[in-house]
């Protein structure tokens, strides 16, 4: 019989923390938009793949953009969430784009223990959580 040095059996029975899977679409947590996370390269990104708001003062375009040029983009398919990175419970690195404000921040993506996707963003010390959940 043979036998293994015991470090390789305990990397073998040992799991990997991984990221978790956060790609799919995911519905805003005021319920107006769904915003679609995919990988981007080796990182993760996200879209708006639907404006669920209507009215007739809810903007199709990239208007509150700071940059003039970008103002005319059209909010679906805006890049919304860029540059994500694999942490070992978490995608961290990012930033999400808010087309209400026109503002960026530091933002990082984790799963809830119940399935929804934490939304963390941060300007400078302050930071704030949206919880937002599956689109089916």
């Amino acid at each position: 019989m043979r036998s293994f040095p015991i470090p390789i059996m305990l990397l073998a029975a040992t799991p990997a923390l991984a990221a978790p899977n956060i790609q799919g679409n995911w519905l805003t947590d005021d319920g107006k938009g769904v915003v679609r996370i995919a990988p981007c390269g080796r990182q993760m990104c996200g879209w708006i793949a639907r404006v669920l708001d209507r009215g007739p003062n809810v903007p199709t375009r990239d208007v509150n953009n700071p940059a003039p040029a970008l103002r005319s983009r059209p909010i679906v398919g805006l890049p919304t969430l860029t540059g994500f990175n694999p942490e070992a419970m978490s995608w961290t690195g990012g930033q999400a784009y808010d087309p209400k404000s026109g503002r960026s921040y530091r933002t990082t993506l984790s799963l809830n223990a119940d399935g929804s996707l934490n939304v963390r963003g941060c300007v400078m010390f302050i930071c704030q959580s949206r919880r937002w959940t599956r689109a089916r």
